[in-house]
């Protein structure tokens, strides 16, 4: 399910793919509806008091989301609801405001694209209409008639916030109780019965498990199961069947004699100071004195891999500075040009690059040559072997399903004894299970549920090579005998009871603890990893469990009181407090105004909802809100 949190990030989402340029002011504007006059009726989704939300109008500020980023299939179910919320919204509040008589005014509309889109007015005077034309629709992607339709609406809006939400306040009290509620700390002893570490303690009889079976038996289906037969024609194998010439050898490498000439190259490792993006204030000539210290050190024979892990300010440093073996052109031109020049086993001076100040040391270097034949001949024979290996595959292949063809229900054994190929029979298997001998490939499990007994299929590509398949046995879907489904049956036994034991541990526990048992003993006795948190307020999170909102009565219990076992989901959680402290009273006047802003922005936002859901509601019981079930289920489903 996806939480409301979700939920308004993708509000957010869709309203960005309708005006990035708003985005800025922080104002909740609508989607524009485009105009509907020349729409079919079979088009329209929805309809508030009179005016229609069509299809187009939907998929038109879809696509408009879409230029921002593509939306995954799944979720465009998601976004067309919200667009359509948002559509419908924007016409119940021009719906309300001509019943009340709310207006927006031109001056208003002015002085709000102003704020807008300040560059269409130099100083008192408009730019004029062909240039706020273009920075319209440049900055929003709108047309002026769409975008001064928007801006109409976030004023309607805007109007209505103020009449909802005008007389909202926040008393003293709510204040103090958010206060104490962001403040007050608890500190747990606490232990996390897990279910799942319990399993292995699970150790049933065969009398336990038959009668477990015997209560569960409509689970234990067997499917139907197939065992078949095949060949493998393995172009490793196949191998052993191919010659490579060394006149072969030899015309392979001078056709590829390219690919055997090595580039000069310099294995190297550096220390590097910085003198870009210092935090530490250090000046250039600081880092350079710095440097020039730890040369010295160097240069007199410290271990160098050493001084790179204690002064080097690069990521090799935990590799003693190696940046392993770097080609012309990789690096930087001065540091390339000290690296290239050294010999092997030398140390730099200090050079001066963008980053700043490097010491290098040359571990090895290999000058540009050509390898000789002798040097990659094992190499080309190998390759050539496979080419080869794998052409006789291919060609074998051919011949193979030439043979079944020609001959029909050929059987396995005389096939696989013509093409001297080994025959393996499987256990039996599943629908969708591969032969992992043979090798996996897309529509091998479905051949073998596609052969009659008997039949055989032609050879199917692998990643081993090429196989044939014939079904054998065929064994029908049946219900499961407890020998066939033991492991099965084991695994769910041990599952059930092990979320059993789980719980009455923690209801045991719990018992303990509330009778005031020692929680180290306890633990001991049930075998239970006892713990103590670090404090936490109720917005907070204790390691294991969670939120801190998992276990509320953390802060209502006494210190030294132990609370019920609580449920988690999976697992179970037993705690006592130890500490209990109370917010500082000197700190409520320092978080005063933002909790008070915070908590006014929150009932603003959940009476402006409820005006939301009081409308939506009336309109719909005077029939001016009315919605187009099967359009609505064609815009949702997925693209």
């Amino acid at each position: 399910m996806i939480q409301k949190a979700d939920r308004s990030k993708l509000g957010y989402r869709v309203m960005l793919g309708v005006i990035v340029a708003l985005l800025g002011l922080g104002m909740l504007l609508y989607l524009v509806p485009q105009g509907t006059s020349d729409v079919q009726t079979a088009d329209v989704v929805a309809q508030v008091d009179g005016q229609s939300i069509t299809v187009a109008d939907v998929q038109t500020q879809l696509g408009r989301i879409e230029r921002q980023g593509p939306i995954p299939p799944a979720m465009q179910p998601l976004y067309t609801q919200q667009i359509l919320d948002q559509l419908v919204f924007a016409k119940e509040l021009a719906s309300e405001a001509k019943r009340l008589g709310i207006q927006v005014t031109d001056q208003e509309r002015a002085d709000r694209i102003r704020e807008i889109l300040p560059t269409a007015f130099a100083g008192d005077s408009f730019v004029g209409m062909e240039q706020y034309q273009q920075q319209v629709q440049t900055q929003t992607g709108l047309n002026v008639a769409e975008f001064e339709d928007l801006v109409t609406q976030a004023l309607i809006e805007d109007k209505f916030r103020q009449l909802v939400t005008d007389g909202i306040v926040v008393t003293p009290d709510e204040i103090q109780q958010e206060f104490r509620r962001r403040n007050e700390k608890v500190k747990v002893q606490y232990a996390v019965i897990k279910p799942d570490d319990l399993q292995a303690k699970i150790d049933p009889s065969d009398a336990d498990l038959s009668a477990y079976f015997d209560q569960n038996k409509s689970r234990y289906g067997v499917p139907e199961r197939r065992v078949v037969r095949y060949a493998l024609l393995d172009p490793e194998q196949a191998k052993s069947r191919v010659t490579v010439s060394d006149a072969e050898i030899s015309s392979y490498y001078n056709d590829h004699l390219a690919q055997y000439k090595l580039e000069e190259k310099v294995h190297v490792a550096h220390i590097l100071f910085k003198t870009v993006g210092r935090t530490d204030g250090k000046t250039e000539a600081q880092v350079q004195e710095m440097a020039e210290d730890v040369l010295k050190k160097a240069k007199s024979g410290a271990d160098f891999a050493a001084l790179a892990k204690q002064y080097s300010e690069d990521t090799t440093k935990d590799k003693g500075g190696d940046l392993d073996w770097i080609v012309r052109g990789q690096t930087v031109p001065e540091f390339e040009k000290a690296a290239f020049s050294l010999p092997k086993g030398s140390i730099s001076d200090l050079v001066k690059t963008e980053y700043g100040f490097h010491i290098i040391k040359v571990i090895d270097r290999q000058t540009a040559r050509t390898q000789p034949l002798d040097e990659v001949r094992a190499t080309i024979l190998a390759s050539l072997q496979q080419d080869k290996a794998q052409q006789l595959a291919d060609q074998l292949s051919e011949q193979i399903a030439d043979e079944i063809r020609r001959s029909g229900r050929m059987p396995m054994d005389d096939l696989a004894k013509q093409f001297n190929l080994p025959v393996t029979e499987t256990p039996p298997m599943e629908a969708g299970q591969q032969i992992a001998a043979a090798g996996s490939a897309p529509d091998l499990p479905d051949t073998i549920f596609r052969l009659r007994a008997g039949d055989i299929s032609a050879p199917i590509r692998t990643d081993r090579g090429y196989v044939v398949l014939s079904v054998k046995e065929i064994q029908p879907a049946h219900p499961g005998t407890l020998a066939e489904v033991r492991d099965r049956v084991l695994s769910d036994y041990r599952r059930d009871k092990a979320v059993d034991l789980a719980k009455s541990r923690a209801e045991d526990a719990a018992k303990q603890l509330k009778a005031g048992d020692d929680f180290a003993k306890v633990g001991k006795a049930l075998d239970l990893d006892v713990k103590t948190s670090d404090p936490f307020a109720r917005n907070g999170s204790v390691p294991d469990i969670g939120s801190a909102s998992a276990i509320p009565a953390a802060f209502t219990l006494p210190v030294g009181q132990a609370g019920d076992a609580v449920f988690l989901g999976s697992n179970w959680v037993v705690f006592r407090v130890t500490d209990h402290q109370q917010p500082s009273p000197d700190d409520l006047a320092k978080q005063t105004v933002e909790i008070s802003l915070n908590l006014l922005d929150g009932k603003r936002g959940m009476a402006f909802e409820a005006f939301h859901t009081a409308l939506e509601a009336r309109l719909r019981q005077e029939g001016k809100l009315t919605f187009n079930q099967e359009n609505m289920k064609r815009i949702s489903s997925p693209a």
